[in-house]
This record gives structure tokens, C-alpha cells and sequence, in this order.
């Protein structure tokens, strides 16, 4: 079961960046990538780097610590199959940007 839940208005979230918020009691990181919104559970699992801090290229962010690469919009790890990353649906309605968390 998951809860949707309002992160952000789509203003706060430049083109090309991330940013990091607290929702639901999860740190979540939001990306804008081109013409829509992509989520990440907010925290690497290498070594809890802050994900919506690294540099986005395309929809690959690297995380500021140790280089870990994600793709933002499956959460797949960018060199190990194996490893994939928490991701969620994103929806924008009227300006806001809402996630589905699990409850």
C-alpha cells in the first residue's frame, strides 16, 4: 500500500537538478530532468551520501561522496545490475509535485 504525498511545487526544482526533502518521515530526492519530475530514495546505499546533491547528467545523478552512479528514473545502479535503488511514482497537478510513498 503506498500514501501520496505532496514533496515540493514544481518552481522549487530547476531543470537539470535535484533537491532533497523530507516527506513522510523518508528523505526523498527530486529531479527535474527535461519536461518531468523523477524520485529517489534520498540516501545512497554505498554510504549515505546525500544523492540530490550530485550532479545530474541526463537522468544519471552521481553521488557527491563516492561517485555511485543511479539512473533517476528506475533506480538502477549504473555499472551493477544487481543493485537498484528505491524509486517512486511522481505525479505534478497544478504546479505541485506529489510522490507515492510506501506505508
Amino acid at each position: 500500500m503506498t500514501q501520496r504525498l505532496r514533496v515540493a511545487a514544481a518552481s522549487d526544482v530547476p531543470v537539470g537538478e535535484g533537491r532533497e526533502f523530507v516527506v513522510g518521515g523518508r528523505i526523498v530526492a527530486l529531479f527535474h530532468v527535461e519536461d518531468r519530475f523523477l524520485a529517489l530514495d534520498g540516501i545512497c546505499p554505498h554510504a549515505g551520501g546525500p544523492l540530490a546533491q550530485g550532479k545530474l547528467n541526463g537522468c544519471i545523478v552521481t553521488c557527491p561522496w563516492h561517485g555511485w552512479q543511479f539512473d533517476v528514473a528506475t533506480g538502477q545502479h549504473g555499472i551493477n545490475p544487481r543493485l537498484h535503488h528505491s524509486s517512486f511514482t511522481v505525479t505534478v497537478e497544478e504546479g505541485e509535485v506529489f510522490v507515492e510513498l510506501p506505508s
